[in-house]
């Protein structure tokens, strides 16, 4: 502080956050936590965000503007903040509140499959059509269309046994 370079001990950080009531609240550790697996390499999520190129927006470097935005856009404690391209940046024109189901549609993991006009995860339509997962994997892997592998039932292999 001395030399100049540094302006503050760390009060006028928390004194922003107060002054706005946002100290301690959970958009501020939603804020928090997104800019530091977008900027710091320690973070353990680093390699998921900032290490693929994902940012944050300058806009929402301060909390006020984060906070701002994510009032007049849909926030509320049951949901979370989502990214509609997973490869895109944190900022307000790709970025939504949605709930915890919602948001386990749009994961890079997720293998999304459509048929007759509707995209679903393979582990929801598996549910939904009532076939077994793996199978449903093993049936596209062998190139199966989706709409075979979504419609046609399985057969069960007699065993030695059954035929006794």
């Amino acid at each position: 502080m001395k030399n100049g370079f540094i302006k503050s001990c760390g009060c006028i950080k928390r004194e922003m956050l107060t002054k706005h009531g946002l100290h301690g609240t959970r958009i501020e550790r939603i804020w928090d936590n997104m800019k530091m697996r977008c900027s710091n390499p320690s973070d353990t999520s680093f390699k998921h965000y900032g290490g693929r190129g994902i940012r944050v927006c300058e806009e929402w470097k301060e909390l006020k503007n984060f906070a701002d935005w994510s009032f007049g856009n849909g926030y509320a404690d049951n949901l979370e903040l989502d990214r509609k391209d997973n490869n895109g940046n944190y900022e307000p024109n790709n970025c939504r509140w949605i709930t915890h189901k919602e948001q386990q549609y749009n994961k890079r993991t997720n293998r999304l499959l459509e048929f007759n006009g509707v995209t679903l995860p393979l582990n929801t339509w598996s549910q939904k059509v009532g076939i077994d997962y793996r199978t449903l994997t093993h049936r596209l892997n062998y190139g199966w269309s989706i709409e075979r592998a979504l419609t046609e039932s399985v057969h069960r292999k007699s065993t030695a046994l059954e035929s006794k």
